[in-house]
């Protein structure tokens, strides 16, 4: 199935501004549909379209890169020939898919956008590692956009309900509530999204099988496999230490403070040893990273401790299929606990995942809080994620509080406020309640966020 992606604007803005001069390269954990979306591109927006996937290219291919780059005549004939695609100037755009394979082609984007024939996409999975591009110069010819899995609001127009985004975002740029019916539907949307998960594959299967949870799970299992065997290729010695990370996420996030011990993942371990270990997870997209932000009041990334991380799967769909073996949810009752609101189990580690997976995608670095009171030997004050508005002049913070049912209380916000009142641009309590405003703290429905209602430029006060 072919869905709508946000995405596809970004590839549009890029051929109206920077084609001619710059290559695009998406990047992005696997199977978050990237090659989808530029084929798809590619068949809208230009003449023609050559597409080389570099798991499968043929040895005429490699040979063209590795012998006609000085032969750029010779080298688009070969090509042509052997895609049976025929390429016009101005009006075609090749597409170097999964290029880490082929780490040669991407070194070639040099001189292929300097000859100014064609346009260029690539796409790839783990390209930035340092495995995949020690042995090649990267071109400055090359824009690199992050892609990730489809955020809730994509995942609402799949399941054809643009018109509840649409009134979704009217109340919210009124900062009204939703009407309460809407607003329980929303919800229940949401929580079909945290099940399936931002995967296309996942919400093909889905959608294709009669809204079968069952169906989304299989293929979501297929990607973590897939990830295994990518972690397994790690050729570096940290190998056996990225495994044995992304198997305890899910015990991690269990916890009530979310934060990877050291000590408990070994005995006088630290930061420092697993340093490339968390660099990899987050790196490849696989997660996303949170680290202490021991003194808010200065800067977050000035203040960043890691001697505590939290480390988040980078789809919470994933994340419930990791966390749960296939007999726990065969009968789905799993997922109608989930639906419902009513998991018996820590239901929280999902929902702050999900939270994390919006912020990131959003383009935030994610940041943490705790304080630990000596007299009471534990901590007195812990925010789930700060933001902040990055200004050099009117430096503001944005602290959030993130909870899973209608009960809770707020103590670490209100402590934390009144501690840091100087800095604080507004505080946040993301919750699965309607849209409210008490004790001076916005409290959000758990899904806005994914409608940009977080994102750096509405970082602003509630008037």
């Amino acid at each position: 199935m072919i869905f709508k992606r946000k995405m596809y604007n970004k590839l549009l803005a890029w051929k109206q501004q920077a084609a001619g001069t710059k290559a695009l390269l998406i990047e992005g954990a696997r199977r978050i549909g990237k090659s989808t979306l530029v084929e798809e591109f590619a068949k809208n927006e230009y003449r023609s379209y050559l597409l080389m996937d570099f798991n499968k290219v043929s040895d005429s291919v490699t040979s063209a890169f590795n012998n006609y780059m000085n032969d750029l005549d010779t080298f688009f004939l070969i090509l042509s020939s052997e895609y049976g695609v025929k390429l016009y100037p101005k009006e075609s755009i090749i597409i170097f898919d999964e290029i880490q394979q082929f780490p040669k082609a991407r070194q070639a984007i040099k001189y292929l956008v300097a000859d100014g024939r064609f346009d260029y996409i690539e796409t790839g999975s783990l390209i930035s590692i340092k495995e995949n591009v020690q042995d090649i110069t990267i071109p400055s010819e090359e824009r690199t956009q992050l892609m990730y899995p489809m955020d809730f609001e994509e995942f609402a127009w799949a399941m054809n309900e643009e018109p509840l985004i649409t009134y979704i975002r009217q109340c919210f740029d009124k900062k009204e509530p939703l009407e309460q019916g809407l607003h329980a539907k929303a919800m229940l949307l949401f929580r079909q999204y945290m099940i399936v998960g931002g995967m296309p594959k996942s919400l093909s299967a889905y959608l294709e099988n009669n809204r079968s949870f069952e169906m989304a799970d299989v293929e979501k299992r297929d990607i973590l496999t897939l990830y295994r065997n990518d972690i397994m290729k790690i050729r570096s010695g940290y190998r056996s230490n990225v495994l044995s990370i992304f198997d305890q996420i899910p015990a991690f996030l269990s916890r009530s403070e979310r934060r990877v011990v050291m000590n408990r993942i070994e005995k006088g371990a630290s930061f420092p040893k697993y340093h490339d270990t968390f660099f990899w997870l987050s790196d490849s997209m696989i997660a996303n990273e949170c680290f202490n932000c021991s003194d808010p009041n200065v800067g977050l990334s000035l203040n960043e401790d890691r001697t505590y991380v939290k480390c988040y799967m980078g789809d919470t769909g994933l994340l419930i299929s990791h966390t749960f073996d296939e007999n726990e949810i065969s009968d789905g009752e799993l997922y109608r606990e989930i639906l419902l609101g009513k998991l018996s189990v820590n239901e929280g580690m999902f929902y702050e995942n999900v939270i994390a997976q919006m912020l990131v995608a959003a383009g935030h670095k994610l940041y943490f809080y705790t304080r630990y009171n000596e007299e009471k030997h534990r901590n007195d004050m812990e925010i789930d994620f700060i933001l902040s508005n990055q200004s050099k002049l009117k430096y503001k913070i944005f602290p959030i509080e993130v909870k899973s049912n209608d009960k809770y209380t707020i103590r670490s916000l209100i402590k934390f406020k009144e501690s840091f009142h100087q800095r604080i641009g507004e505080c946040y309590v993301i919750h699965p309640r309607n849209l409210c405003v008490k004790e001076g703290i916005v409290c959000l429905p758990i899904w806005p966020p994914v409608c940009d209602t977080l994102q750096k430029h509405k970082l602003t006060p509630v008037e």
